[in-house]
């Protein structure tokens, strides 16, 4: 039996010399931690206080600092209240529902990271082809969504939906006449509560995009390393999450395709940076070997790129999930979370107990419960998708 060696005690000198190194390491990150101390720190914890009182209008002139005005002007304590009003959707708001909220805001983020990693790395690999004429032309172009700000784009998009004056509809109306055709050209994008051909495009994109992302999900609990019954537990959960989302995209109004095309346009191009970076980085060796093989080019495509892919894509779509789900700039300066809030989405309304209902109490408790649902959201994609594994694990 091995008897373990002790380590040998530092020296009064080393002892010293280790202190006056660490001190040195904190004096440097001091500044920094102050300022974020300052415009992090603080904010988020008044926060939590907020969400914990009735904080209101009337509360706005109590300073905390201050004994007088805490006591004439300190909004009263409710606990848990606000929280319970913001999940039982207690609340005298119009159109305000956090359950359809929820469904919505997760069904408009799965629809459009789905478009996006679909034609980021298509586009991508068409701009990787080297006998592709005007390449570097196409790259630049495409960075156009991230060239022009926000505020335009949506502005730009929203006029494009008007209904008499609108592009959209003078493009249909342009494409009747070249081709006979008798698509409607008067279609009320951003007014209509009806969806469009009667949910039928509800239906192929709900297919298009729940069913891929379904097998992921299964294939992922399959192949995970637990046992035969936990494997079974999340299917009932899973089946329930794909029906709720099939029924959100059949229902959802025309004003939420109009908003799904502009933020597919303003959003594939992430994908295409970073699918292009990462397949710039792949050695040609690996498909000269396997064209050497006999590899058609189905299978490089399969058994090289993918894989390779997969270490740049997978964070990235984690991070297009994060952005996507807290997309205030599409929503609110398109659609204003309309008609009657059907294309609300969690921080659009977060948004609107602030600056127009003045429900500060309330607003810091919703977003309290808006960060956890995007913590779990987020963990659940890592676990499904193991994006912070490497690629060989």
């Amino acid at each position: 039996m091995d008897v373990p060696v002790p380590l040998p005690t530092p020296s009064p000198t080393a002892r010293r010399k280790r202190v006056t190194e660490s001190v040195r390491a904190w004096l440097y990150i001091l500044p920094a931690g102050l300022l974020m101390l300052v415009i992090t720190m603080f904010p988020q914890l008044y926060q939590m206080w907020m969400a914990f009182t009735d904080y209101r209008l009337a509360n706005l002139r109590f300073n905390i600092f201050n004994s007088e005005t805490w006591e004439k002007f300190a909004p009263p304590i409710v606990w848990f209240d606000n929280f319970v009003k913001v999940l039982t959707s207690d609340l005298a708001i119009e159109n305000y529902d956090f359950v359809r909220l929820l469904k919505f805001n997760v069904t408009w983020t799965m629809a459009n990271v789905f478009f996006h990693v679909i034609l980021g790395v298509v586009i991508a690999l068409a701009l990787n082809n080297k006998v592709l004429f005007g390449r570097k032309f196409y790259r630049a172009v495409f960075v156009l969504p991230w060239a022009i700000p926000g505020l335009i784009i949506a502005f730009t998009w929203r006029n494009m939906f008007d209904r008499r004056f609108g592009a959209i509809n003078q493009i249909i109306s342009r494409i009747n006449t070249a081709f006979g055709t008798a698509f409607p050209t008067d279609n009320r994008w951003l007014d209509a509560t009806e969806p469009p051909g009667g949910g039928g495009p509800g239906i192929v994109l709900s297919l298009v995009v729940i069913l891929p992302l379904l097998i992921m999900v299964l294939n992922s609990l399959y192949k995970a390393r637990m046992p035969f019954l936990l494997k079974l537990l999340p299917v009932p959960i899973i089946a329930w999450v794909v029906a709720e989302m099939f029924k959100m995209i059949v229902i959802s109004p025309m004003a939420f395709w109009a908003v799904l095309i502009a933020n597919i346009w303003l959003g594939w191009p992430f994908m295409t940076v970073i699918a292009t970076g990462a397949l710039q980085s792949i050695p040609e060796e690996l498909y000269e070997a396997a064209r050497m093989d006999g590899a058609t080019g189905w299978q490089q495509l399969v058994n090289i790129t993918l894989p390779l892919l997969r270490p740049a894509m997978l964070p990235a779509i984690m991070v297009g999930t994060i952005w996507t789900f807290n997309n205030f700039n599409v929503i609110f300066f398109i659609t204003q979370g309309g008609p009657f809030g059907r294309t609300e989405l969690l921080v659009t309304q977060a948004y609107k107990l602030v600056f127009t209902q003045r429900l500060y109490g309330v607003a810091a408790a919703f977003s309290i419960v808006v960060f956890f649902v995007l913590l779990i959201i987020t963990l659940l994609q890592n676990r499904v998708t193991r994006a912070t594994e490497a690629y060989y694990e």
